[in-house]
């Protein structure tokens, strides 16, 4: 417990402390929301897909992953069903209830907690988690945002906006290179290794950016706090026990997979519903852009603390 204690703090506090650094930036107005904007396209563009591209070409693959697939994706669906469920019961917001209790914000904030927390090069785990769930996002939860917005969307649209994604085409580079079995020929050549180095480096801008960029975004409205936080209530009380129901369907003999998953299939599943919401938006009403942004903060701030004491409780990824 006196080796635990200091490990956590040091891992946990700086989490805190930029986060909370991002709100002192945004109340100084130190930076415009344009500019946090471009920091955000700076991460999904370069940032996180260079954390991505290294996760995937060095992680050890595995048929038991197939079964993992499976599991992750039909939790995306079953909570988009319980959304349409709640849907019925009206009440502010109800129209984006769905995009509210489904999808899992990994890009901007899985990733750089489980990284923080347990290390940059134990992100492939999280990563593995996230595959399907990329599918559902894609190919299913933005074309239903656009359908809402009034957009006609086909399937070769959606197709190429997926294949020209930065972070698909990091996730797909790194995999295929890495069934070739080519990670360590790249690391063996000069040119290649300090490529690899170079993702290293550009990899660090990922942490430090998003956890300002959270920070500048936390923001409630308090006409929409009730909503809100009923609708994180409501979320929560199903996604918790399906985190349970996964840990114990990878643990079992069916699906064997490393002691690690542990935390990143929890880490994956107490993160808040995805930030793109609000940019399929229609500009009105604004009560419901009220609303999803109460969500999206709130959820966040909690899942911060959900996060910190499951960190607290499991420091390690054995």
């Amino acid at each position: 417990m006196d080796e635990v204690i200091p490990l956590v703090a040091a891992r946990v506090t700086p989490i805190v402390l930029i986060i909370a650094l991002g709100a002192l930036v945004r109340r100084s107005a130190l930076i415009t929301p344009a500019s946090v904007e471009d920091l955000k396209k700076l991460v999904v563009t370069i940032a996180l897909p260079a954390v991505l591209f290294r996760a995937f070409l060095e992680m050890t693959l595995s048929s038991a992953y197939l079964a993992l697939f499976g599991l992750v994706l039909a939790v995306c669906v079953l909570l988009y069903g319980y959304g349409l469920l709640l849907r019925r019961f009206g009440g502010e917001g109800a129209e984006y209830r769905p995009f509210m209790t489904t999808g899992f914000e990994f890009g901007m904030m899985g990733i750089t907690l489980f990284g923080t927390a347990y290390g940059l090069e134990a992100v492939g785990y999280i990563a593995v988690v996230d595959v399907s769930h990329e599918l559902f996002i894609w190919f299913f939860f933005v074309t239903m945002l656009r359908r809402k917005q009034g957009s006609l969307v086909d399937a070769a649209t959606t197709l190429k906006s997926f294949v020209r994604s930065p972070v698909i085409l990091a996730i797909c580079g790194g995999l295929v290179l890495n069934v070739f079995g080519l990670g360590p020929t790249l690391a063996r050549y000069p040119a290649s290794a300090a490529l690899l180095e170079t993702l290293n480096v550009l990899a660090m801008l990922l942490i430090p950016t998003i956890l300002l960029v959270i920070g500048y975004g936390l923001r409630i409205y308090r006409s929409a706090l009730r909503a809100a936080a009923v609708t994180v209530v409501q979320r929560l009380a199903v996604v918790i026990p399906l985190t349970l129901l996964l840990l114990a369907v990878i643990d079992s003999r069916w699906v064997t997979l490393a002691p690690a998953f542990r935390p990143a299939v929890v880490t994956f599943m107490l993160l808040p519903p995805p930030f793109i919401v609000p940019i399929f938006m229609p500009q009105h009403p604004q009560r419901d852009q009220e609303y999803v942004n109460a969500v999206l903060s709130l959820h966040t701030a909690v899942s911060l603390l959900l996060f910190i004491g499951y960190f607290s409780l499991n420091p390690t990824l054995g």
